[in-house]
This record gives C-alpha cells, structure tokens and sequence, in this order.
C-alpha cells in the first residue's frame, strides 16, 4: 500500500529526521492560513498516490498568502493520474545549498532489503545510476540481524562524502533503515534530503510503499495517520473484477487465488504465483497473445477456490478460452487444480475441452490430475514442455491472434505487475 506524502512525512518524522513545518490544507482557506503562519514563500503540493505532479502542475511556489491561496485552490480542482487530491501540502520554501537522496527498497533479486544513499538528489536515481553511477552507494540489509549505522556511513562515505556532512547524514539514513524494517515497507525514500544553510539537513520530500499483508501488524501506525481498513491505496482503484478476485481468495483460508488483475484480451489465465506467474504472462505476450487478467494461485488451493477463480475468468466478458499454467510445484496438488477448473466449465456450461486451452502444471500428483484432464479431452503438457512453449499452444488456439508486442510494452506490463504484487 502507498501513503501520500504527508503521510510520509508524518512516518519520517515520527522515526526522528527532522522535517520541514509543513501542515496538510484541504481547502484554499486552509492554505492561506498556513502560508501566513509560515510567514514566508511557501510550496503548494497536490496529494495524489500517483507521480507526474510537477509536470501536471500540481506543485506551485507562492510568495504571499494570497497566492498559496489561489494556487491551492486550482490544484485541488486538478486531476492527476485518474486522482483527485486528498489536499495540498503546504511547506515552506527552504534555502537548500545541496540536495542528497536517501532510500531503502527491497531487492528482488538478493531478497534483502538495499540501503541506496547519493549526493545527488532531487531526480530520479535510476537516471543517477545510469548517468553517474559512482555517485550511488549501496549496501544491503539483514532482516534478522539488528542494522548498525555502520552500513549507513560505509554507504554514504562510499559516494565520497566526508567529515560533518558524513556524521550528520548517518543518523538520518540509520533511522531511515529501522523506518522501513520496523514498518514492513518495500519503499522508504527521502528524495531530496536538503542541506540548509546552516548545515543542518532536513527531510524535504519522502516516499513510503508498505506490504499490504503487514496492514494487520501496522494496525497502530495506520491508526495513527488515520488510514481506514477500506482504503485500497493502489496507483488505482480495482475494478470489479479484481474486487471479485478477492472475494474468491476469501473463500476459504487454504491456498491463494489472488493478485487478480484486469486486462482487455481474449485468453484468460490461471497461473502460478510468483515469478511462473510472471513468466507465463509475458510469454503469452510474447507470441501475440492477448491476456485478460493478470493472477496468481498456488499454496494447495480446495477446489472450491480454484472452480470459483476460474469461473470468474471465464465470465469475463470478451474471453473466448482459458490457459491454466503452472512451473513445477511440489506444495499445490495437479488434481485438486485439474477438478476446479474443469467443475468451474462444467457449471457454466462449457465443454472443458472447449474452453481450456492448454493445462501446463506438472507437479505433486500429476498423474491423478492428467487422468481427469483426459477423460474431459482437456489438452495438457507434462515437465518436458516449457512454460513458453504451452503459452505458444494456448495462443494458437484462440482466432486472430496478433503480432507480437513491443519489447518495451511487455517489459513495462510486466514491471507494473510486479509493483502492484510488492505493493
């Protein structure tokens, strides 16, 4: 889940970086009156879970009360990324001499989370990592071992920073590092981190994403910043399929039939969770294929759970066939998945072998589950075939099936998924 960035700020001050005197405004008024209690130029920003505010103009600079006044009401009235501003934050104009960057984000790839610190703030820092890289320190993090602010200033002095800068800054990212552990985030970001005038630094922006499993444990943090059970926080609101996604994730507590996510294509998919998942729907991708949702199952669902996932697939409208699809799996078992999909065509009244186009889960009781596929004449694949050659088969099946996509489109579908399953 996402927080606005007054929210951020609130969890980055709470963890004791200092911030600026900033306050939330839902109102022009409101901005007036904090502009005047500032008592100087001030930045006028739109509270929206989506980036681009700058560029949209959502983030205005006032000289005079009046002025945040005005710029605040125009930016409330503002939609940006499909969403309506929450309010305005209203921070003082502060009188920076450099900006510096200070994150934490989990690594896929080392399964850790990665303490990034540059002197070089303000922009992205991807576009730091690919345009100076040696401006960029990292170093991961233990979850289970306790963080010592030794990594902060071994990432920090890697970048050349020295003497007071160095002492000052370490405290800040060492709190930075135990925010995002402490909480369960997948991003903690200060960006910029200013330095003033008189040396002092101060968080001027930040950026907070949480596991949206952790909302239990968090339940006090959330309680806090005044965040409701209901609030979704996603770059979007789910659609209604995807709502219905949930319900059938919550049928029972056994195995998950969840990240359901909403496309426009004919070739709905039930696929294995994880990194298969994504796999499974790139290859579709990648032979022309035109996915109608995005999902994940696995854990050894009851064959409630895998029917009523793919029942809801199947009544989508548009979708001409399923492709149920797997990489190896030793904790879900074939029959179970095999029973579910083909009860979920039976009680629509399919013909199973009609509507799935291939069935690709070799696995934990296979055998039973390849049997029951037979006597329905549902196509299946064993382990001697590859994820991308059974995405190939169910592409072939169904009619028109366009060129491939563009590289780029794919990878970037593919990223936009794997944020929203670390969100």
């Amino acid at each position: 889940m996402r927080f606005y960035e007054y929210e951020s700020r609130a969890i980055v001050k709470r963890a004791g970086i200092p911030v600026t005197d900033y306050a939330l405004a839902r109102t022009a008024e409101e901005a007036r009156e904090i502009a005047e209690r500032i008592g100087g130029p001030v930045v006028i920003k739109s509270q929206v879970l989506s980036g681009g505010r700058m560029k949209a103009g959502g983030v205005r600079f006032a000289d005079t009360p009046d002025e945040a006044a005005d710029h605040a009401e125009a930016i409330l009235a503002l939609e940006i990324g499909g969403h309506m501003p929450r309010g305005v934050l209203v921070d003082p104009k502060a009188q920076v001499t450099q900006e510096y960057y200070a994150g934490v984000v989990w690594d896929g790839l080392r399964k850790r989370p990665v303490l990034i610190f540059s002197p070089v703030g303000g922009i992205d820092i991807e576009q730091v990592a690919a345009e100076q890289p040696e401006k960029v320190g990292r170093r991961h993090l233990s979850t289970i071992q306790p963080f010592s602010d030794f990594l902060a200033k071994e990432a920090i002095a890697e970048t050349g920073v020295t003497g007071r800068s160095l002492t000052r800054i370490t405290p800040i990212l060492a709190r930075l590092a135990r925010l995002f552990l402490e909480h369960d985030m997948t991003l903690a970001e200060v960006n910029p981190l200013g330095e003033l005038e008189d040396g002092s630094f101060v968080a001027l922006d930040a950026h907070m994403d949480m596991e949206n499993e952790a909302r239990p444990r968090q339940r006090a943090l959330l309680a806090e910043l005044g965040v409701r059970d209901d609030e979704t926080r996603q770059a979007r609101e789910p659609t209604a399929f995807e709502l219905a996604g949930e319900e059938v994730d919550a049928i029972d507590h056994r195995g998950v039939a969840g990240n359901v996510t909403e496309f426009d294509g004919d070739l709905g998919l039930v696929i294995g969770a994880g990194g298969g998942s994504l796999t499974l729907f790139d290859a579709v991708r990648a032979h022309g294929g035109r996915p109608a949702n995005y999902c994940e199952i696995g854990g050894n669902p009851s064959v409630r759970k895998a029917c009523g996932l793919a029942k809801l697939v199947l009544q989508k409208p548009g979708v001409d066939k399923i492709a149920v699809m797997m990489s190896i799996v030793s904790n879900t078992r074939v029959d179970i998945v095999a029973r579910g999909v083909i009860k979920a065509c039976l009680e629509l009244g399919y013909e199973p072998a009609e509507k799935i186009a291939i069935f690709r889960i070799p696995g934990a009781w296979e055998d039973e589950g390849f049997k029951i596929l037979e006597r329905y004449g549902v196509e299946y694949c064993d382990r001697s075939v590859s994820m991308h050659e059974a995405a190939r088969r169910a592409v072939e099946k169904i009619e028109g099936a366009g060129p491939p996509p563009d590289p780029a489109a794919m990878r970037q579908t593919s990223a936009e998924i794997g944020g929203q399953r670390d969100a």
